[in-house]
């Protein structure tokens, strides 16, 4: 993919022309949320909004970054010195991922580099994962590097977990690298095998921000993820994806209550990414709609990660849809968006829909996006 605009602005802020350019999606999960971290099932697709890096080498080990939507603030540091930035949170993304690169290929160089996105920040359609992605695959393309999907992936989730600090899975990071056009992507997060299913040319995706910001880092998102654990070390097992829905059942009145709800919600939402895989492929829209409502519930009761204002946009858009499509929250929780899935001749009155009543319900304004389901960066 070429960006000519960005290509054209990265030679006047360095004054020679740009190598390479390298772009890297976001994501959308359409079911299997906090499922990922628990070697469960998800189920995302790539979607047409994403980050683009424009670069070019340098014959020493700097490295300048430009952020076009941060008002083109620069940082600047050396590869051989990489340190966590208070000032410039953005480019904790940039350094981390070149900390997993360097631990595979330390003799790289630096780079001169511009950075632009589309992808609205903090409403939980992974602009983070997008952005070390496409970082990874600068270099990779930049200087020749063997590195693989999934080997891109597993840096990128390795910069967020241990650099940035936020404990997300790999679900973010590896369908922004292998994701296909016009499908779903089920990927089993114990083993990373992954299939493909094909989302029904009828079916939209539209993507609704409810615009109630919130940051992982800083939000209950590791909470959640250690509660996980303890329910996980309850049964004496690595991880729940080794426990099932009997054997907690079973020793529901033993454990800490809030501690069972989080088990509850991991293992019925894998079997539901499980089942909704199975809908897509037999594109049954109407069992797709009860998995993703169910979902919903399990986040908002079991899970406790949705808010009013998503429980107030998964309602407006259910009521547009019935059992024609389906909504949840999608994303970590604590705001961000709702995904939906919706026949193509409904889009105009979904969209209508919620611009009216999401306001007059919350005092905010939505912000809608319909997307499609686009190629990874390493899978085009």
């Amino acid at each position: 993919m070429i960006n000519i605009e960005l290509m054209n602005e990265f030679e006047s802020f360095y004054g020679h022309k740009a190598q390479i350019t390298a772009y890297a999606p976001g994501r959308v999960n359409l079911i299997g949320d906090h499922t990922d971290y628990n070697q469960g099932f998800v189920l995302p697709a790539a979607i047409n909004f994403g980050t683009w890096i424009v670069c070019t080498k340098r014959a020493d080990k700097q490295v300048n970054v430009i952020a076009k939507d941060f008002n083109h603030k620069k940082v600047s540091f050396n590869l051989e010195q990489i340190d966590y930035s208070e000032q410039a949170s953005w480019s904790n993304y940039v350094r981390g991922s070149l900390l997993a690169i360097l631990d595979r290929y330390p003799d790289i160089q630096g780079a001169d580099i511009l950075v632009s996105g589309n992808l609205p920040q903090g409403a939980g359609l992974s602009s983070s994962a997008s952005f070390e992605i496409a970082i990874i695959k600068a270099f990779t393309d930049l200087y020749q590097l063997a590195i693989k999907g999934i080997d891109a992936a597993k840096m990128g989730q390795w910069a967020e977990n241990h650099f940035v600090g936020c404990k997300c899975g790999i679900m973010d990071q590896l369908i922004s690298a292998l994701g296909t056009k016009g499908q779903a992507m089920l990927l089993d997060c114990s083993n990373l095998e992954y299939s493909y299913a094909n989302i029904p040319e009828d079916l939209a995706i539209v993507i609704v921000n409810s615009n109630v910001k919130r940051g992982l880092v800083n939000s209950e998102y590791n909470t959640r993820r250690q509660q996980c654990e303890s329910a996980a070390s309850f049964f004496g097992k690595r991880s729940l994806r080794e426990v099932d829905l009997t054997e907690l059942e079973a020793a529901k009145s033993k454990m800490d209550p809030v501690i069972y709800r989080r088990a509850r919600h991991v293992l019925s939402e894998s079997e539901r990414t499980i089942r909704a895989m199975t809908a897509l492929n037999e594109q049954d829209i109407v069992s797709l709609s009860r998995l993703m409502a169910e979902s919903h519930r399990s986040l908002k009761e079991d899970f406790e990660v949705t808010t009013p204002e998503l429980d107030v946009l998964v309602d407006i858009v259910s009521n547009v849809l019935k059992d024609k499509g389906g909504a949840r929250m999608t994303g970590g929780g604590f705001g961000g968006c709702v995904v939906a899935l919706v026949p193509q001749a409904k889009v105009d009155l979904l969209r209508q829909t919620v611009q009216v009543q999401y306001p007059m319900k919350t005092g905010l304004t939505p912000d809608i996006y319909v997307c499609t389901a686009e190629q990874g960066a390493f899978n085009q």
